[in-house]
């Protein structure tokens, strides 16, 4: 499979671009959008401690239409990102544009990261979801490493092969993405991926998130849980998302 291939299918749909039926581009689309994300995912807002950075230097590896972005830029930080879809990178420059925040966007393959970001250090690389969608995600992963410093870390956000959804992929009921035919989703164990992380030290990994809603309400607004999510307790719900999650979340840095 080739990039090529990979960025025609994200220009075709951006990630989570219909999260929202307001005017695109508007305040109230972009609002609209980040309600629905962290709703759906409130692991996120708490992996990426946008707080944390404030005042520091962020790399985003694939920042999509900018929900994460915003909130980095919000928080403080002085924010910087890579896409390689240019609708995503229009729609998260305009977001930008909406809230009055300042960001530097590079429009290109995360695989050429050195050609194409100047070299500088980070305080934080940040990667949500992004780098299993690549062809040679180790390539990505070698190129982090020139724009970190002994302190900095990498947080990343990589698919589970031992998850819930994955067994249900494997047996024909759902697919990697919300819209079909993604060229590119592979899932690692904890073991895989700190093997493809070996020049790092891991602070943190654990899974999190199994979506648990009706997808044919869920692409209406409306928020039914699937029969068996809705008879089970919520910390059973939550510890099954903890042994089964689809996100395998990671914090690292340089050894």
């Amino acid at each position: 499979m080739n990039i090529t291939t990979v960025r025609e299918y994200w220009n075709a749909r951006p990630c989570n671009i219909r999260h929202s039926n307001s005017e695109l581009g508007s305040e109230q689309y972009f609002n609209e959008v980040e309600e629905r994300k962290y709703f759906v995912e409130p692991h996120i807002p708490r992996f990426a401690e946008f707080k944390k950075w404030k005042d520091k230097k962020v790399l985003e590896i694939g920042c999509g239409i900018g929900t994460d972005a915003v909130n980095f830029a919000r928080a403080g930080a002085q924010y910087t990102a890579i896409e390689l879809s240019q609708k995503s990178l229009d729609i998260a420059q305009k977001r930008f544009e909406v809230f009055g925040l300042d960001g530097r966007f590079y429009l290109g393959n995360a695989e050429d990261l050195l050609s194409i970001i100047p070299i500088e250090e980070y305080d934080l690389i940040y990667s949500f979801g992004v780098i299993h969608h690549t062809p040679n995600p180790k390539n990505i992963i070698d190129s982090v490493k020139r724009y970190m410093h002994s302190d900095s870390e990498f947080r990343l956000m990589m698919y589970a092969k031992n998850s819930w959804k994955n067994i249900m992929i494997e047996g024909g009921y759902d697919q990697p993405e919300a819209q079909s035919g993604c060229p590119v989703a592979y899932t690692y164990t904890q073991d895989e991926l700190r093997l493809l992380l070996d020049d790092f030290e891991i602070l943190d990994i654990h899974q999190d998130h199994i979506f648990p809603f009706v997808v044919e309400k869920y692409i209406k607004y409306e928020y039914e849980l699937q029969p068996w999510f809705k008879a089970m307790p919520e910390k059973m719900f939550d510890t099954l998302c903890k042994s089964l999650g689809w996100h395998t979340l990671i914090s690292c840095k340089l050894k």
